[in-house]
C-alpha cells in the first residue's frame, strides 16, 4: 500500500465513483490512480464495479496497492443473499478480495431485519471475502445494535454524508468516542462549496482551492474523505488537498460554516440523529 495518511487502515482520501456510469467511472479512476490516489470507492448500487475495474486495469497499479471499498446494496439483503451478491461484485471488480465492504444502508423501512443482514456482513468477513467490513448511514442506534451482533473492534467505519454545510457532528463524535472513524461522502456537497468566500479566503492564506480547504478541514477532523468529478483537473485538485494544513483558528472559521445543509434525505433513510 502507499505511504498515504491512513485511517484505520484506509488511505484517508479516496475517490468516490457514485453517479459516474461507464466510461466517466473507469476514466475518473484511471485518473486518480495516476494522480496517485490509492483508494477506490464503489457499490452495487452505482452499477460501476465492472467500471472501477476497468480503470484500474488501466492504470498499470497492482492491485495490492489499491484500497477498493464497495457496499451491499439493500435489496440484497434477504436471507443468505449476500454472500452471493458480494461473490458477484469480486466477479465485477476483478479481484477475489475487497478491502472493505460496507452496508450500503440500513434497510429501508426496516424490509429485512437488521440482525439478519448485519449477521450476514460478518459471514463475508469469516469467508474472506473482504479484509474489513463496515456500514454506511447507519444512526447511533443501528450503531450499538450492529456492534452487538458484530462485536466490539468489528465495524471499521461509518459512511455517512458530511461536509462543511453539514457537519453532522451527533454520529461523528458517537462514532468517534466508539473508535470508529467516519468516511465522509458528499464531502464538497455536491459542489455547493464552489465560491464560499470564507472557504476562498483561506485558500488564499495557503496557495490553495476553497474545495481543497473543505476536503483539508475534514480530514484535519480525522475523516476518511472520497471526492468525486468527472474532470481529470479536479480529481488531480481534490487529491493534492492532502497538503493542505489548516491553523487552528482556521478550523473554527471553517466550523462556523455549518448550517445543517442535508443533502440525502430521502424516505428510503432512517431516522437521522440530531
Amino acid at each position: 500500500m502507499s505511504t498515504e495518511p491512513v485511517v484505520a487502515g484506509i488511505p484517508q482520501m479516496g475517490y468516490g465513483t457514485w453517479n459516474r456510469p461507464g466510461d466517466e467511472a473507469s476514466n475518473g479512476v484511471l485518473w486518480a490512480l495516476e494522480a496517485g490516489c490509492r483508494h477506490i470507492d464503489t457499490a452495487q448500487g452505482y452499477d460501476n464495479e465492472q467500471d472501477v475495474a476497468r480503470g484500474i486495469k488501466a492504470s498499470g497499479v497492482a492491485r495490492g496497492e489499491i484500497f477498493i471499498t464497495t457496499k451491499v446494496k439493500p435489496e440484497n439483503y434477504g436471507s443468505g443473499a449476500v454472500l452471493p451478491s458480494v461473490r458477484e461484485s469480486l466477479d465485477k471488480l476483478q479481484t477475489d478480495q475487497v478491502d472493505l465492504l460496507l452496508l450500503h444502508w440500513p434497510s429501508p423501512h426496516d424490509r429485512y431485519l437488521l440482525e439478519s443482514y448485519v449477521g450476514q456482513l460478518g459471514e463475508v468477513l469469516q469467508a474472506g471475502l473482504a479484509k474489513r467490513i463496515g456500514v454506511s448511514n447507519f444512526t447511533k442506534g443501528l450503531i450499538d445494535r450492529s456492534i452487538a451482533i458484530l462485536g466490539e473492534g468489528t465495524i471499521t467505519t461509518n459512511q455517512v454524508e458530511c461536509h462543511v454545510y453539514m457537519q453532522n457532528r451527533p454520529i461523528v463524535s458517537y462514532c468517534a468516542n466508539l473508535g470508529i472513524p467516519i468516511t465522509a461522502y458528499s464531502p464538497l456537497a455536491r459542489g455547493a462549496v464552489v465560491g464560499d468566500p470564507v472557504l476562498e479566503s483561506i485558500g488564499k492564506a495557503h496557495d490553495a482551492t476553497g474545495e481543497q480547504i473543505a476536503l483539508a478541514f475534514l480530514m484535519a477532523k480525522g475523516l476518511i474523505v472520497i471526492p468525486s468529478s468527472g474532470k481529470k483537473d479536479r480529481i488531480v485538485s481534490n487529491f493534492q488537498a492532502r497538503h493542505v494544513v489548516l491553523t487552528s483558528e482556521q478550523i473554527v472559521l471553517t466550523e462556523a460554516l455549518d448550517k445543517g445543509l442535508r443533502l440525502v434525505n430521502g424516505d428510503w433513510c432512517p431516522v437521522w440523529d440530531v
